[in-house]
């Protein structure tokens, strides 16, 4: 998960800052696709690394991709595996990424994290890619947006889209990032979900890029 954490930080990183370097990382994971697992390219590249000596890596560079992405222009335009996103989306995907996979070290240990209001990006991000989830399963995006009626962490109240009794999602905002980020399926949270395009977009919601991913069975993910 770190090891995996840490690669697509550099990725994101050089699709920034040196466009060579992130060439040359897509020719590595593409050469490698199709005969290898994710896992198995993520080991290749740390060149046998496991556990600590992994871990050390990924807390070393992290905070100084963070100062780098420090005053990016957060509309220019950057390549990624799928569409050019804006580096707003990019640094955004890491953050979501990160707190996606801690998610499950947190349920692994059985503990509860304590969520802040930073985690409307995760929200927003989610909201962005409802064309998405559609479009990498090769199927039409409907016209209808749901509003969304959310709960931050904090108690205050986030809406977007139309407020409409067709198709609308409200709940808390920590369940609604946790489904789009899929660490958890839709069954297995409290979000009420009205309307025919709400239910199915919230049946494989995926904010993240790749090719399409298929939610968890209702009751595998949870805290242990």
């Amino acid at each position: 998960m770190v090891a995996h954490l840490h690669i697509f930080n550099y990725a994101a990183d050089a699709s920034i800052h040196d466009h060579a370097a992130f060439e040359e990382f897509k020719r590595f994971m593409a050469a490698r696709r199709g005969r290898l697992t994710l896992r198995e390219q993520t080991d290749e590249w740390f060149e046998g690394k496991r556990n600590r000596p992994v871990y050390d890596v990924w807390r070393a560079y992290y905070p100084a991709m963070c100062d780098r992405l420090d005053g990016v222009d957060p509309r220019m335009r950057v390549e990624w595996f799928g569409p050019p996103m804006s580096a707003r989306s990019s640094i955004t995907a890491r953050q979501m990424e990160t707190w996606a996979h801690g998610q499950e070290v947190f349920d692994v240990l059985g503990l509860d994290r304590r969520d802040t209001d930073r985690i409307r990006n995760i929200v927003f991000l989610g909201l962005n890619t409802f064309g998405w989830t559609y479009a990498v399963r090769g199927l039409d995006r409907p016209d209808t947006v749901p509003h969304l009626r959310l709960t931050a962490p904090s108690g205050a109240i986030w809406t977007w889209n139309e407020d409409e009794d067709a198709n609308r999602i409200s709940g808390e905002a920590v369940e609604f990032a946790q489904v789009v980020t899929q660490v958890r399926n839709i069954a297995d949270t409290s979000l009420r979900v009205i309307g025919p395009i709400a239910t199915e977009w919230m049946s494989m919601a995926q904010c993240f890029a790749g090719p399409p991913e298929t939610p968890p069975a209702p009751g595998t993910r949870h805290k242990a």
